[in-house]
C-alpha cells in the first residue's frame, strides 16, 4: 500500500492506488444489491491489492462459513487499519463485529447505525445490516435503518426495495406495496423489489396476480443467487399452493426451477435445500406428500451431511422435520441435540430468546415421527409462529408452522380451539382454501354441521377462484 486514495461507488475514500481493486469492490456491490451469483468478485480486489482493508474486511465477512480463509482476510485488514480511512474504519468495526467470535448482535447493530450515520449512501452497509435485524426478528429496527438513510438515497436503484421488506414484515401492507412499486418503477430488474410486491400479492391472497407477476419477471433471474433465485420460485409455488392450483403444478416448479438449480457449476447446495424443504414441509401439511415422497427422501438424505447444519436457524429446523419424518431417527437426535448446545453457550439473554426456537425444534421432531400429541404440548395452548422471527425466516417462511399446529389441533381432538384460532387467522387471510377446510373440518368434528357446510362451500368456491383459467402476464 503506497498511500494512495481513491473513492468507491458510493463517493467514500478507500486507501488504495488500484483502479482494478475499486473496480471489483464496486461490482461486490452490485453483486449483494442484485442478490447476485457473483459475490465473490470481492475476492479479485484483495488480489489487485493485498493490502486493502475495506477489500479484505469485506472478504472476510463473505467467506464466514469458511473460517480460516476469513481469518486470514480479517488478519489482514486489522494489520492495515492504521493506514485506512476513517469510512473504512467505520466498516471494518461494523463487519468484524458479524464474524466475531463473541457476537454481540446488539453491539453489531450499534456499530452499523453509527456507520450509517456518518455513511448514509453505503446501501450495502444497510443491507447487511438490515440482515442482522432480520435474524435478530427485529424488522423495527431495519425499518428504521431505512428510513435514517433515505433523505441521502431519493432517487437510488434498490433503496425502495429495502425500505419495502421491513414495512411487510411489520404488516405495513399498503405502505410496503408503493415503496415495491416505486422500486419496481425505477429499476424492474431490481430481484428484491419483485419479491417484496410478490409477499404483498401473496398476503394479500391475490395468488394468480402474484403468479403473473413473477412469472413475468422470471426470464431475468438468472443471474440471481442460488438462495434468491429458488426462493423466488419457492414464493410462485407457495402461491400455486395456496391457490388450490393442482398439485402436479408445484411438483413440476419443484423440479424445474428450485431442484434444477443444482445442475448449475455454481450452485449453492444449502441455499436450494433450505427452499426446497421449506415447501415440502408445505405440502406435507396439506397432506400432499405422497407425489413428492421420493424427492423428500433424497433431499432428506443430502441433509445428513453435517455441513449443510447449522448455517441458519429456520434451516435447521427444516431439516429436523425431513430427518425425523424420513427416519433418519440417529441423525435428527444428533442435530437435536447439537441445537442445544449451541443454545447453552449463548449468552443468557441470547438463550432466553431462542428457548421457543429449541421448543419449535423438538417439536418438528416429533411432529416429524408422527407423533402429533407430544409435538403440541411442546408448541403449547398459545403458539404463534410470528413469535419466532429469531429464527431467521419472514412471515411467509413461519406460517407453516402455524398450520402445522393448526393440524395439530385438530389431530388431536382440539376442534374447539382449532375453531377459535382459525377463524381468527381467516379475519387476516380470508382467501385462503386450506384454511376454510380446516375450519369445516373442526366443525364437523363438533358437530356443527350446518357451519360446516357454509364454510365448506366457501372453501369451494375459492377453491376455484384462482386458477380455472391459464394464467398470464400482467403488468404490475
Amino acid at each position: 500500500m503506497d498511500g494512495g486514495v481513491k473513492v468507491n461507488k458510493w463517493g467514500y475514500e478507500v486507501r488504495t492506488s488500484s483502479d482494478a481493486c475499486i473496480s471489483a469492490i464496486n461490482d461486490f456491490y452490485y453483486q449483494v444489491l442484485i442478490y447476485g451469483r457473483k459475490r465473490s468478485v470481492i475476492l479479485e480486489a484483495t488480489v489487485h491489492d493485498k493490502d486493502c482493508v475495506l477489500a479484505n474486511i469485506l472478504a472476510a465477512h463473505i467467506l464466514y462459513t469458511n473460517p480460516s480463509r476469513a481469518r486470514s482476510h480479517l488478519q489482514a485488514a486489522e494489520s492495515r487499519l492504521e493506514q485506512a480511512t476513517r469510512y473504512e474504519k467505520a466498516v471494518f468495526d461494523a463487519t468484524s463485529s458479524l464474524i466475531s467470535e463473541n457476537r454481540d448482535d446488539d453491539v453489531a447493530f450499534e456499530l452499523h447505525s453509527k456507520l450509517l450515520k456518518e455513511f448514509p449512501k453505503d446501501l450495502v452497509s444497510l443491507k447487511r445490516a438490515q440482515v442482522l435485524c432480520f435474524y435478530m426478528g427485529r424488522p423495527d429496527l431495519s425499518l428504521s435503518l431505512v428510513q435514517q438513510v433515505l433523505p441521502e438515497n431519493q432517487e437510488e436503484d434498490y433503496i425502495y426495495g429495502m425500505l419495502a421488506f421491513p414495512l411487510l414484515e411489520l404488516g405495513q401492507m399498503a405502505d410496503a406495496e408503493k415503496a415495491a412499486k416505486r422500486a419496481y418503477k425505477i429499476n424492474k430488474q431490481d430481484f428484491w423489489a419483485q419479491h417484496a410486491l410478490c409477499h404483498v400479492l401473496q398476503y394479500e391472497c391475490h395468488f394468480k396476480e402474484a403468479v403473473a407477476f413473477m412469472e413475468g419477471c422470471s426470464s431475468s433471474w438468472s443471474s440471481c443467487s442460488s438462495f434468491m433465485l429458488t426462493h423466488n420460485w419457492w414464493h410462485v409455488a407457495l402461491c400455486y399452493l395456496e391457490g388450490h392450483s393442482p398439485i402436479q403444478k408445484v411438483l413440476e416448479l419443484y423440479d424445474q426451477f428450485i431442484w434444477k438449480e443444482l445442475e448449475k457449476v455454481d450452485a449453492i447446495y444449502p441455499e436450494v435445500y433450505l427452499n426446497a424443504v421449506g415447501l415440502l414441509l408445505r405440502v406435507y401439511v396439506r397432506g400432499e406428500i405422497n407425489i413428492f415422497k421420493d424427492r423428500l427422501e433424497i433431499l432428506a438424505s443430502r441433509l445428513t451431511n453435517h455441513s449443510y447444519w447449522y448455517l441458519e436457524w429456520h434451516f435447521d429446523l427444516l431439516i429436523l422435520w425431513a430427518l425425523a419424518y424420513t427416519n433418519e431417527i440417529s441423525e435428527a437426535e444428533d442435530l437435536l441435540g447439537a441445537l442445544k448446545s449451541r443454545v447453552a453457550k449463548m449468552s443468557k439473554k441470547k438463550q432466553q430468546l431462542m428457548q421457543r426456537g429449541i421448543l419449535l425444534a423438538e417439536s418438528l421432531f416429533e411432529y416429524g415421527r408422527g407423533n402429533d400429541k407430544r409435538a403440541l404440548e411442546l408448541l403449547g395452548p398459545a403458539f404463534d409462529a410470528n413469535d419466532l422471527k429469531m429464527i431467521g425466516a419472514s412471515e411467509e417462511q413461519l406460517d407453516v408452522f402455524n398450520e402445522m399446529w393448526y393440524c395439530m389441533l385438530l389431530n388431536t381432538g382440539q376442534a374447539t380451539k382449532a375453531i377459535e384460532v382459525l377463524e381468527k387467522r381467516i379475519k387476516k387471510r380470508e382467501g385462503v382454501p386450506f384454511l376454510w377446510r380446516l375450519l369445516e373440518r373442526g366443525y364437523n368434528m363438533i358437530g356443527k354441521q350446518e357451519e360446516a357446510a357454509t364454510v365448506g362451500e366457501k372453501a369451494k368456491v375459492l377453491e376455484n377462484t384462482y386458477f380455472k383459467q391459464p394464467v398470464g402476464f400482467t403488468t404490475i
